[in-house]
Formats: C-alpha cells, sequence, structure tokens
C-alpha cells in the first residue's frame, strides 16, 4: 500500500479509478479488442449465436460449480429482470417469506406485498444489520438478498437454511455470485447480473434454477397473468431452450461476447477461487484502513457480514456538521482527482461512501486510492465554515 503522510496531497494515483458498483470495472486486460469477434448483424438463433449463448451458460455453470441438475438461463433486463421473473412465477405455491436489509430487498418486499398483493411475513433491519436468520421459517418461500449492493452487508454463510426445508430459496446474488461462496444446496433460485464481479455489460440477467424449483415451475400455475418475458414454462413443462441459449427475447450479442471474455479471464486467474481471493484482498484493504482510523468504519455492524464487493463505509468524526453534504463533498474530491470514480453511497442507504471492490478491481488501485481517501477527509474537515 502507497504510504503518505495523513492530511497530505498523495502524489500516486490508482491506474484504474473506477470503482462504481455497477456498472463495475472491466476486468484488467480487456480492450475493446475483445469485442472484435463478436456476432455482430447475426440471428441470435443461427449456430453461431446459439453457441455463444450456450458455451457462456455452461462455462458460467461450470465457473460456479454448479450441482448436477441446475439450470442456468440468460433472460432480460438485467438481476431485476430476474428475480421479478422468479417471484412472478413461483411465489403464491405456500407462504411467503421476504427479507431485507437494504434498498433492493426493500423493493422485492414492496413487489410482493403491493403488486402480487400476498400475505407475506416480512422481517427486516437497518441498514449495517441483517435479521436473525435463525428466525426464519424455511418451510415457506424465502426471499432475500445475499449481498446487500447498497448496505455492504451479506449472509455469512448458509447455515441457517434447513436441507430439508419444504419452501424454496429465492436468492438475488447480483453482487455476491462470482465473489463469494455460494452453498448451492441451500438456494433453489439465484439470479444475478453481468455488470458487478465480472464487469460485464449491464441489461442482460441470469437465473439459476435447482431441481426443486423446476419441480415447482412444472406443478404451479400462478393465480395471475404472466407477462411473455416472465414465462418460463409452457404447457406445464419448463422451456428447455431457454437453459440451452434459446433467450426469451433478442439478445445483445456484443454484450454476450463481452461477458465470454469475462468468462475466460476467470479461467485464466483460477476460476471461482481466484476470483474470491481478488475481491477478499481489495476489501481487505479497505478494512485494514478503517479499522486503523477513529474518523471512517464499516457500515455494517458485524464484521462477520462485511461484503467483499460492495464495501460501504460511514464517516464517524464528531466534528462533521452535514453528514450528507460531507460525504458528497468528499466523493466529488476525489472525482474531481481522478482518483476514485462513482463511490458516494447509493441514494436511499445513509450517508457515506461505497467502495466496489470486486475481481476485475486491482488491490494496487485500492491500496493507492486510499491515501487519497485520507486526504479527502480532512481537506473537507478543514473546508467546513
Amino acid at each position: 500500500m502507497v504510504t503518505e503522510t495523513p492530511g497530505t496531497r498523495p502524489t500516486t494515483k490508482p491506474v484504474n479509478p473506477r470503482f462504481s458498483s455497477g456498472p463495475c470495472a472491466k476486468p484488467p486486460t480487456w480492450t475493446v479488442d475483445a469485442l472484435k469477434e463478436a456476432p455482430l448483424g447475426r440471428s441470435h438463433r443461427a449456430a453461431v449465436g446459439k453457441d455463444l449463448l450456450k458455451g457462456v451458460i455452461d462455462d458460467t455453470a461450470r465457473i460456479l460449480g454448479l450441482p448436477e441438475g441446475y439450470r442456468v438461463g440468460i433472460v432480460p433486463a438485467s438481476d431485476t429482470g430476474a428475480m421479478e421473473m422468479a417471484m412472478w412465477s413461483l411465489l403464491g405455491a405456500r407462504k411467503a417469506t421476504m427479507l431485507a436489509w437494504e434498498s433492493f430487498g426493500a423493493g422485492w418486499v414492496t413487489d410482493v406485498v403491493k403488486q402480487l398483493k400476498l400475505d407475506a411475513e416480512v422481517k427486516t433491519a437497518d441498514y449495517g444489520q441483517i435479521v436473525d436468520l435463525a428466525e426464519v421459517d424455511f418451510d415457506t418461500d424465502v426471499v432475500f438478498t445475499w449481498n446487500g449492493t447498497t448496505s455492504g452487508v451479506r449472509v455469512p454463510n448458509g447455515d441457517a437454511i434447513s436441507s430439508d426445508r419444504a419452501g424454496l430459496t429465492i436468492c438475488d446474488a447480483t453482487s455476491a455470485a462470482f465473489a463469494q461462496d455460494l452453498p448451492w444446496d441451500k438456494l433453489d433460485v439465484t439470479t444475478f447480473s453481468w455488470q458487478k464481479v465480472m464487469g460485464g455489460e449491464a441489461a442482460h440477467g441470469m437465473i439459476i434454477l435447482s431441481p426443486r424449483a423446476v419441480e415447482r415451475l412444472e406443478s404451479y400455475t400462478p393465480a395471475w397473468p404472466l407477462p411473455k418475458i416472465f414465462r418460463l414454462t409452457k404447457g406445464g413443462k419448463l422451456i428447455d431452450g431457454i437453459f440451452k441459449g434459446a433467450t426469451i427475447n433478442t439478445p445483445s450479442m456484443l454484450a454476450v461476447e463481452d461477458y465470454a471474455f469475462a468468462l475466460n479471464w476467470a479461467d485464466s486467474i483460477g476460476g471461482l477461487s481466484g476470483l474470491m481471493q481478488r475481491a477478499d484482498a481489495n476489501a481487505d484493504a479497505i478494512h485494514a484502513f478503517t479499522d486503523a482510523r477513529d474518523w471512517i468504519a464499516n457500515l455494517a455492524d458485524d464484521p462477520t457480514t462485511r461484503s467483499n464487493t460492495s464495501v460501504c463505509l460511514k464517516f464517524t468524526d464528531t466534528r462533521i456538521q452535514d453528514g450528507a453534504a460531507f460525504a458528497k463533498a468528499v466523493a466529488k474530491r476525489l472525482s474531481d482527482e481522478g482518483v476514485a470514480l462513482d463511490v458516494g453511497a447509493y441514494r436511499d442507504a445513509p450517508a457515506g461512501l461505497r467502495i466496489w471492490c470486486g475481481a476485475t478491481v486491482e488491490t494496487s488501485d485500492i491500496d493507492a486510492m486510499l491515501p487519497w481517501l485520507d486526504w479527502a477527509f480532512h481537506a473537507e474537515i478543514e473546508a467546513q465554515p
């Protein structure tokens, strides 16, 4: 880590100052030439398109280490589309439990309670905390976010999820997939997007179904109409083609080629273990920085729930007069210096910073950015009236 005297203007800048939590930094070896083989102007139904789509599906399952019988599909509208598809297609067969500890989880609660109008049990926790998973009834269908992108709080493990549960677990894992060791035997529906840990382009989502989820789809018909874009079955049977590359709507083959590059890059660094190690190293650098200072802290109250991707920070110095204005000023100063772009906290989250630490970020860039954070904090303290 680059060391500077606290409060002095550093001299070394990150090579790549992109720390946005989505879309996230591209893989470090990426260039626009990575897209030159994309089958542009060709039908995604042609052999070249189908092969590319099936290839990224198969590579996703292999790198994530999915169990036999799990299905992977490419769906529209990013992680949001995948989650909406899952909830509208699967919920209503039995009682539902909704868990939320950040804004996206809260959004799923709104959809289920106010749009689907299900009498679901809702358990919530404030930003920085997580619900007591030991008190959750997993004989109900449970919808939750594994890693809160806007809160920096993640589920520490799957121990609380019963292996013989009667309900389904529907998990939004958009900022966890490829960076955290997900317990697939405890997850029945898992969704994510390419734009997070893999640094892919936005607008496409992924849905992973366990055999239990497939059984539910083939044995249950929701009481409400399903738009075509949400339909996973036809005539009571799973539309198998979706999970072999026959997407529901037309995908961007440029974006698919981009994702294929990211998957190949993942293989080059050791697959899932290499991806997780890089994210852990990035987050650990920030945790060490905050733990050594009394003016900034991790938003996650319990260290075991700290995210290793969307690391959320709060300013704790008592000299700060207006927390929201101060945090925005620090983020702006970092952006203006070109050392940390898009690191302001999410609009619904407590005032602070959010620094993406996924695998496509280089730890050397985190190390180079942190002295600038130290400098920006002291500069804003002095700039207060």
